[in-house]
């Protein structure tokens, strides 16, 4: 059963929901409040695992509805539901909402997102890193490239190739701008993972705007010492990026993108984790030293859930493509996804093993079945030409 709330200030549209919604009432059980201080009243009552509300409300508007909920109700997927016409306000809900849909809204697209992201529990089944990723805003980057985007975009003419090469080095800045260029206010017909394409398509000024005035593109306030070890992580994650989109052009080159997004952001759970829970993330990485374990037994031990889910969850509920999705959730498990040919998925697991193996001077460790079903060699001199 999804518990879903629903939040807009006329009645004529929460009626009309009512009559839409009313074939789904034996899976959902649905609530309608006319005002942000009517949906909290609501949420101090009921158990809600959804809150779409409208942005445009007299007393409290959607972003500041959603900023309570998300300060008080971290748990709550979060979805903004605005006229494209209000763009330019709905910006200011970018800390607080997980997704963004337009209105008017096809009844399948509401059922669809909501769906899709209620199900996304099933990737994390820790309630209480479920809350921790619900509330995060944002994933800060890396000082040195963050300066070199404002400095970009500080001159008097930046150039979009160059935003676009800075913006592909951090997976920080991805993860926000391909949230944002799938929400519903482009009415795309299909999901982006390509940074350029998303550049295009929202133009610099709005990058502009969510750099120097809204604060969505940020940096990371690194401790000392912490820079370093983040700046690695990272390091590692533009590898297998570039690795995944080279593998992905020889054996299936429309998954070529995908890959590269996918492989940039495969580890971000493992930074929001470095970053948000220090302690247990020293302990994982003593774990596997002195147990002799992979870093998912010992996030596991630790922490009850690995990186790939905690990433995976973070990026489903903000509306990035399934493809990217699933290679996050399962790069370090490709068979889990029951995918039958070559994917996103495949790309990165090969180009993870293989950049830990340089690293780390190890055997790479591939998931030899799965490889062996799509009829692809498990031996890293096997890939010396691919990559």
């Amino acid at each position: 059963m999804i518990n879903v709330l629903f939040v807009d200030d006329d009645a004529n549209i929460l009626q009309a929901m009512r009559r839409l919604l009313h074939p789904l009432r034996r899976d959902w059980s649905c609530w309608y409040a006319q005002s942000g201080p009517e949906a909290l009243a609501v949420l101090a009552e009921q158990p809600v695992d959804v809150i779409v509300t409208d942005m445009r409300m007299p007393w409290m508007d959607g972003a500041e509805l959603l900023t309570e909920v998300r300060d008080r109700y971290p748990e709550i997927i979060r979805i903004i539901l605005s006229g494209y016409s209000e763009k330019d306000s709905a910006m200011r809900s970018l800390t607080a909402a997980h997704q963004y849909l337009s209105k008017p809204c096809e009844p399948e697209v509401l059922q669809n997102t909501i769906e899709r992201v209620f199900s996304l529990r099933g990737i994390l089944n820790n309630d209480a890193l479920r809350t921790f990723v619900a509330k995060i805003p944002n994933i800060p980057s890396l000082p040195h490239l963050y300066s070199a985007l404002l400095d970009e975009l500080g001159r008097p003419e930046p150039s979009t190739p160059k935003v676009a090469g800075i913006i592909r080095q951090d997976p920080g800045m991805t993860a926000k701008l391909l949230q944002i260029v799938n929400s519903a206010f482009f009415s795309l017909k299909r999901r982006v993972s390509d940074v350029k394409e998303a550049i295009d398509l929202l133009g610099l000024e709005t990058i502009g705007a969510l750099t120097f005035g809204l604060g969505i593109i940020s940096q990371f306030e690194a401790a000392p010492g912490a820079e370093k070890r983040l700046g690695e992580l990272w390091s590692h994650c533009l590898e297998v990026g570039a690795r995944a989109r080279k593998i992905a052009r020889r054996y299936a080159p429309s998954a070529a993108a995908d890959s590269f997004t996918a492989g940039l952001l495969h580890d971000v759970g493992e930074f929001l984790l470095a970053v948000n829970l220090p302690d247990e993330f020293d302990r994982v990485k003593k774990m596997k030293i002195e147990e002799e374990m992979t870093t998912m037994e010992a996030e596991q031990r630790v922490l009850g859930a690995t990186h790939a889910e905690v990433g995976a969850y973070l990026l489903g509920l903000w509306g990035l493509p399934r493809q990217v999705v699933e290679a996050v959730a399962y790069h370090h498990e490709p068979e889990r996804t029951g995918l039958e040919g070559f994917s996103a998925v495949t790309a990165v697991h090969i180009a993870d093993a293989l950049d830990n193996q340089k690293r780390a001077g190890r055997p790479p460790h591939f998931d030899a079945a799965y490889l062996s079903r799509l009829g692809l060699p498990a031996t890293a001199e096997s890939w010396i030409d691919a990559v």
